[in-house]
C-alpha cells in the first residue's frame, strides 16, 4: 500500500519527517523517500530502494545533506517518490498513495499529443505520482488541479504536495485512507498513522474529512476545499493494515481487534461451534489481538505456540519475491514445543487471502506435534481484489482462496452465488469451509462475518469499504 509523512514548522524539521515516515514502513518495502525544501537550499530529494533493507537504515547516511523548514516523506509499495515537479504552477514535490485503474486511458486521453511524454517505469508503467501531477498541472492553481485529478481516476488517490510556501494535504474522493494533522507550539503534520506524530511532540488536532484539502504552514492550517459527504474508509486499516495505537474515525486499531474477536467467538458459541482446544493462539503479529478478544470471549487459555524471529526480517511484507517471502515465513516461525506436541489449537488470522503461506503455517505446527489445528479468519471471506489501494496483491480474483475454492466446487456457476458461499449458515458455504479444511489441513474454519466485524469497528457501516468481501462500492 503505502504511507506518507509530512512537517512544517519555524525549525529545522529533518529529524521529525526522518523518524515519523520511518514510522510508516509497516504499510511498503519497495521505495522510500524524502525530500525537503528551505529558503537557502531551495529543495533537496533522495529516493531509495528498500526491498532489502529498511528505510531507517537507508537513509540515516542522508540527513546530513538535507535542511528544511518544511520537508514530506513516503514508504512506497510500488514507484519512487516523492517527485519534484516544474510547470506553471511552480515547483513542488508530490507524494500519491493510492491506486489508478485507468491510467493507460488518461495518458490516450489526455496526453497523447505531440510534446508530452512520461518517464517509463522498469514494468513500462507510467509512475502515478507523475500522472497525478499531470493532470493536476492542467488546471490554474494546485487546489483546483488536485480535485480535477481526483474526479478523473477511476480508483483511489491520497495526495501530499510540498511548496515552497508549505503543505498540502489531500484526501482521497472516499475517504478510503485518513490523513491526520498533528499540531505542535512551533508546527504541523500530517500522517497517516496517528503515533508517529505523538512520539514526536505533535498532539491531535484534525482527521480531515473525505476529498478534503488542507494547508499546513507553521502557523496552523486551513481547509481549501472542504469535505464531501460520502465517506468509505477501508475496514482493512483495523483488521490488518493500521499499527495497534493508531486511531481512525476515533477508534482505536487495538481496540477494535479485541472486540472483533469478542464478537467472533460470542457469534460463533450462539451457534454451538466453538470446538474443545488446549489453546488459542494469533497468528504474529496482527492476528494476536483477535486471538486475545475471541480467547477472553471463549473463556479458554491465550498463549503463543510459535514466535516470529524478527531481528533479521523485521517486516512481513519483506521480500517483493513470492517464492522468497514463502522461505522467509517459514525461516521466522519458531515453535515453542511445550504448547504444541499433542495439543489442540486454535489459531485466529487477521484475514486469509491466498491462503500460501497459512498451509505453510499448519504443516509446520503439524510436523511440530499439534494434534489439532483449527483456524478462524478475523474477518470475511475476500472474494474480490481491492480495485482502491492494493491490499491484495493478486492478478486475478481466482488467485484468492475463496474464488478459487468455488471454481473447483462448481466452476463458473458458482461464481453466480458468491454472497451464498461467504454465508457459513448455508449449504454452500459449509462446502466452501469444508473444502478449504481438506485442502490446508485445518481441523474446522471459520470466518467473521461481515456484520460482526462492522459491529466491531462501531463507524457507520455506509462509511466503511466492504467491496473486497461483497464487491460493492
Amino acid at each position: 500500500m503505502g504511507g506518507f509523512f509530512g512537517a512544517v514548522a519555524k525549525r529545522d524539521v529533518v529529524l521529525d519527517v526522518f523518524f515519523g515516515t520511518d514510522y510508516h514502513s509497516h504499510l511498503g518495502t519497495r521505495r522510500g523517500g524524502m525530500v525537503f525544501y528551505s529558503p537557502q537550499g531551495g529543495f533537496q530529494r533522495q529516493i531509495h530502494n528498500i526491498e532489502g533493507t529498511p528505510f531507517r537504515t537507508k537513509f540515516e547516511r542522508d540527513l546530513h545533506d538535507f535542511s528544511g523548514t518544511a520537508g514530506i516523506g513516503c514508504i512506497s509499495d510500488s514507484d519512487p517518490q516523492p517527485l519534484l515537479i516544474r510547470s506553471h504552477l511552480g515547483i513542488y514535490a508530490i507524494s500519491t498513495v493510492g491506486r489508478i485503474n485507468n491510467a493507460e486511458e488518461l495518458v490516450s486521453r489526455h496526453f497523447d499529443k505531440p510534446g508530452h511524454q512520461f518517464m517509463a517505469m522498469s514494468s513500462g508503467k507510467v509512475n502515478e505520482s507523475e500522472l497525478v501531477a499531470a493532470l493536476i498541472n492542467q488546471k490554474g492553481d494546485l487546489v483546483e488541479g488536485i480535485r480535477y485529478a481526483q474526479e478523473e481516476i477511476d480508483g483511489s488517490i491520497t495526495i501530499l504536495i510540498l511548496t515552497e510556501t508549505g503543505i498540502i494535504a489531500a484526501r482521497d474522493k472516499f475517504g478510503r485512507l485518513p490523513i491526520l494533522i498533528g499540531r505542535s507550539e512551533d508546527g504541523c503534520c500530517a500522517s497517516f498513522e496517528s503515533f508517529a506524530y505523538h512520539k514526536l511532540g505533535y498532539e491531535d488536532a484534525y482527521e480531515l474529512g473525505p476529498q478534503e484539502i488542507v494547508r499546513l504552514t507553521a502557523d496552523g492550517y486551513e481547509t481549501l476545499s472542504p469535505a464531501g459527504k460520502d465517506l468509505k474508509i477501508c475496514a482493512f486499516l483495523w483488521t490488518y493494515y493500521g499499527y495497534p495505537n493508531s486511531r481512525y474515525e476515533g477508534v482505536n486499531v487495538e481496540v477494535m481487534r479485541c472486540h472483533n474477536g469478542e464478537v467472533m467467538a460470542r457469534d460463533e458459541a450462539a451457534r454451538g461451534g466453538i470446538p474443545e482446544v488446549d489453546y488459542v493462539a494469533g497468528i504474529p503479529d496482527s492476528g494476536v489481538p483477535h486471538a486475545i478478544g475471541y480467547a477472553n470471549q471463549a473463556h479458554m487459555t491465550f498463549a503463543r505456540p510459535f514466535v516470529k524471529y524478527t531481528p533479521t526480517w523485521p517486516r512481513s511484507f519483506m521480500p517483493a519475491n513470492q517464492e522468497m517471502r514463502n522461505q522467509v515465513a517459514k525461516m521466522k516461525q519458531i515453535p515453542v514445543p511445550e504448547l504444541i506436541e499433542g495439543k489442540r489449537l486454535l489459531f485466529v488470522d487477521d484475514s486469509i487471502v491466498r491462503g500460501t503461506q497459512l498451509r505453510e503455517t499448519v504443516e509446520f505446527l503439524y510436523d511440530s506435534g499439534a494434534k489439532e489445528v483449527h483456524m478462524r479468519s478475523a474477518c470475511p471471506p475476500i472474494m474480490y481484489g481491492c480495485k482502491y489501494l492494493n491490499f491484495s496483491r493478486s492478478n486475478s480474483d481466482m488467485d484468492l482462496l475463496a474464488r478459487s475454492t468455488i471454481q473447483k466446487l462448481e466452476g463458473d456457476e458458482g461464481q453466480e452465488h458468491l454472497e451464498e458461499y461467504a454465508d457459513a449458515t448455508t449449504e454452500r458455504g459449509q462446502c466452501m469451509l469444508k473444502t478449504i479444511c481438506e485442502t490446508l489441513g485445518f481441523a474446522s474454519l471459520g470466518y467473521q462475518s461481515l456484520d460482526g466485524l462492522l459491529e466491531a469497528i462501531g463507524v457507520d457501516p455506509d462509511k466503511v469499504c466492504t467491496y473486497c468481501w461483497n464487491g460493492k462500492e
